[in-house]
């Protein structure tokens, strides 16, 4: 069997409706037949009552039988619907300059759609839930389409229009990428590449959250709240791959880390079986009662002020017991109404510990909220889905993360 024999022949494009595309397609076909010419120019005809040579007419035979295979390609590209309204099909270029006409429109049609073109790119947004892949995917259709309607974009103008578009989880990427990269080099490529390796990257955590998510107690009774963290005797968690926050090594905990200081003045507290991180620390007295610390291994936000409360419910109880053994009460719990970096927030499903030293809001449950938490560069950044970022502080000199409440102190209910 020769090689020709397993030749497969390309399929002819068949026209949907959607001129340049299509045209686009099957000029390079034809193009790819050596028959273009006989579109772009038509037969040579020779001037009447000449004397043609044998090898002219030869030549012009030639020219009518590749006509008439190149109209068969046509034929068989277009839908009988169609080719009944094409009035003139004598030759190739006749049916082409037919299709042109009739479906390119003229300039002031182009100009109208340019025009609608535009305007769908400029209040494009990537939506909710969309993946990255899709958003461009619908980016680069409308800028393509105002491409082939004379719109001389640049590939910049794309992607400065992602970047401003993208849903706020993606605020501080889109800041990294801005502040590090020469956007007139950065090719659409280059970005898409670099916002899925982010888009796995929360995908990736969604995952290992709820891998490490644990339902803790009853609805309506003691504890009935959702836990994350280090929970013992509900079967056992493979470390292996954990990072720590402390020595940045794999295979344990902040708490359990062999490197850290003996000194370290910190309490860990439990909740039934779940151990929680509640740092205590030294030189900060002036305002306490308004100050929060964001703690990565606390499971829940808790306070020990009654007044800072806004919305309380009385009946709710929990025992929250210290690494010394020693237990505290969880009397009630609610929302505290705080105004953080100018931005007056609702900070739901905080604990009520009246013997609690520090306010702490936990890391876990803003995470369990849909917030995302970036802390780089000595500072502590949280973002809404929505409202984008929300919260920041910057690290104090113990190495703590606080934000400060600007807040008028309520009645309690």
């Amino acid at each position: 069997m020769t090689s020709e024999s397993n030749f497969v022949q390309p399929a002819i494009p068949r026209f949907d409706g959607h001129y340049d595309h299509w045209s686009m397609l099957m000029e390079n076909f034809l193009r790819s037949k050596e028959y273009w010419s006989l579109v772009e120019t038509g037969i040579s005809a020779a001037a009447e009552g000449t004397n043609l040579t044998d090898g002219q007419k030869k030549v012009i035979e030639d020219q009518k039988l590749k006509d008439l295979k190149t109209k068969n390609y046509l034929f068989q590209a277009i839908d009988r619907s169609i080719l009944e309204t094409i009035l003139k099909k004598d030759t190739a270029k006749d049916i082409w300059d037919s299709l042109k006409q009739k479906y390119q429109g003229t300039a002031r049609v182009k100009r109208a759609q340019l025009q609608a073109l535009r305007k769908e790119f400029e209040v494009l947004h990537m939506k909710a839930g969309e993946s990255v892949n899709d958003y461009f995917g619908r980016t680069l259709i409308i800028a393509n389409k105002m491409r082939i309607h004379g719109e001389r974009m640049e590939d910049v103008v794309i992607i400065e229009k992602i970047l401003r578009s993208m849903t706020p989880k993606y605020d501080y990427v889109v800041c990294s990428i801005e502040e590090s990269n020469d956007l007139d080099i950065l090719s659409i490529d280059e970005l898409q590449s670099s916002l899925l390796v982010h888009e796995q990257r929360i995908s990736r955590h969604t995952v290992d959250e709820q891998a490490l998510q644990i339902t803790h107690g009853q609805p309506g009774g003691r504890g009935g709240g959702s836990f994350r963290g280090r929970g013992r005797g509900r079967g056992r968690f493979d470390k292996s791959t954990l990072e720590c926050y402390n020595c940045h090594e794999l295979g344990h905990f902040q708490w359990e880390c062999p490197k850290r200081a003996r000194d370290t003045k910190v309490n860990f507290a439990e909740t039934g079986e779940e151990m929680l991180l509640m740092a205590y620390v030294d030189g900060i007295q002036a305002g306490r009662d308004h100050l929060w610390f964001l703690d990565s291994g606390c499971s829940n936000h808790m306070c020990g002020k009654r007044e800072l409360f806004s919305q309380f419910d009385n009946n709710f109880r929990e025992k929250v017991k210290l690494g010394n053994d020693m237990s505290l009460t969880v009397q009630g719990k609610g929302n505290i109404r705080m105004e953080i970096n100018g931005i007056m927030q609702v900070i739901t499903e905080v604990f009520f510990v009246p013997a609690l030293t520090n306010n702490l809001l936990s890391i876990g449950q803003f995470q369990e909220k849909g917030l995302t938490v970036l802390m780089q560069h000595r500072k502590c950044k949280i973002y809404h889905p929505e409202k984008g970022l929300i919260m920041e502080t910057e690290m104090a000199c113990n190495r703590m993360f606080a934000v400060h409440q600007r807040r008028k102190t309520v009645s309690p209910l």
